[in-house]
């Protein structure tokens, strides 16, 4: 856990000085190599990309990091559900424990925390998890009549040909240094934003510089759409009741501990003291992080040290937390349900969509 943070606290060029400075260069000769095998695995699949028999519509990123790319993958998907579309979601399952074959899943370990989070909110629409996506796509539309599959995480899923290409983009962070991993957080270099259909800028109401992002963004692909959006608060729930969703306002003026481990924390700290929330102690773990009960034991000692007996999460760090039992630790979990909303131009960005079913 620590190397990984390590290196990602150096491709993001948080460690300055001589010695950071000497892993940098070997991590862009790394980067360097990396970059052409991308480049290569781009050519390869795409000489001529496998066509399902059905709506393909992909949602991605190009960079590490949290980009509100789940949240709009269920936005979508409830918003085909509801014109009619039999819809399925293939994900790969990050940080699951893997099976042999291609099966919906019901549980954290064998889903992973993603995947399963959007099983828990989206119950009538299956969520299929499968490293092999077109393996995973001949289920959907065996299996559920699926006309409709969105491929969570899909961007460089370079072997399928899509229907609609959906990049994520965190509109506080850009790009980084805009240089390839591990030297930076590009997943890819940023000419294969030409390939995009749609860009949707994530939590530009918290960052003062989506302009300058979508300003880039034009001058790489002006053929590409573009949208802004914002992650509300819908509510809260305890940890123990999750069917019962709370007002966002009843922590307000509350000071709370913070738990996350999730792509991008500083969003959501931003969220919840937008919320007027009082953040008194705050702990960040890496992405997909699984908690243990030593990490809890730390986080309630350090809460009663400091009179704090709330604690505040998201709902994918939920999915890997309610499984520990810790209701002895004496702290209230709640946790923050949140829901996208298109901030601009929300009756064209559904007819992008619909798009999709007239070619």
């Amino acid at each position: 856990m620590f190397f990984k943070y390590f290196v990602y606290n150096l491709a993001t060029d948080r460690y300055k000085g001589f010695f950071p400075a000497v892993i940098k260069f070997f991590l862009f000769l790394l980067s360097l190599i990396y970059g052409l095998i991308i480049k290569v695995l781009i050519l390869f699949y795409r000489i001529k990309p496998y066509r399902l028999k059905c709506k393909v519509i992909s949602v991605g990123n190009i960079t590490l990091g949290g980009t509100g790319k789940t949240v709009l993958v269920e936005f979508i998907a409830r918003y085909l559900k509801e014109k009619g579309h039999k819809v399925a979601i293939l994900s790969r399952g990050y940080g699951r424990r893997p099976a042999r074959y291609s099966v919906p899943r019901t549980q954290y370990d064998n889903m992973g925390d993603e995947p399963f989070m959007l099983q828990q909110n989206l119950k009538d629409i299956p969520v299929i998890v499968d490293s092999n996506r077109i393996r995973a796509a001949e289920l959907a539309m065996r299996d559920y009549n699926a006309d409709t599959v969105i491929l969570d995480d899909g961007f460089q899923q370079w072997r399928i040909r899509k229907d609609l290409d959906i990049v994520a983009v965190y509109a506080g962070g850009g790009f980084g240094n805009r240089r390839l991993i591990p030297r930076g957080i590009l997943r890819e270099p940023l000419s294969s934003l030409k390939r995009a259909d749609v860009f949707v800028l994530a939590s530009t109401d918290l960052s003062p510089h989506d302009r300058q992002v979508k300003e880039l963004l034009s001058k790489i692909n002006a053929r590409a759409e573009s949208f802004e959006s914002v992650h509300s608060p819908e509510g809260f729930y305890k940890m123990e009741s999750q069917k019962e969703i709370l007002d966002p306002e009843i922590l307000k003026g509350e000071t709370v501990a913070l738990v996350c481990g999730i792509g991008n924390p500083d969003s959501f700290k931003n969220l919840i003291a937008g919320m007027g929330i009082i953040i008194g102690l705050s702990f960040v773990f890496p992405d997909h992080h699984r908690y243990s009960e030593k990490d809890w034991e730390h986080i309630a000692g350090e809460s009663q040290d400091k009179n704090i007996n709330t604690v505040v999460t998201t709902q994918k760090d939920a999915v890997r937390i309610s499984s520990l039992g810790l209701n002895r630790y004496g702290v209230d979990i709640f946790v923050l349900r949140v829901e996208l909303k298109i901030k601009t131009d929300e009756q064209k960005f559904y007819n992008r969509l619909l798009r999709v079913y007239s070619l």
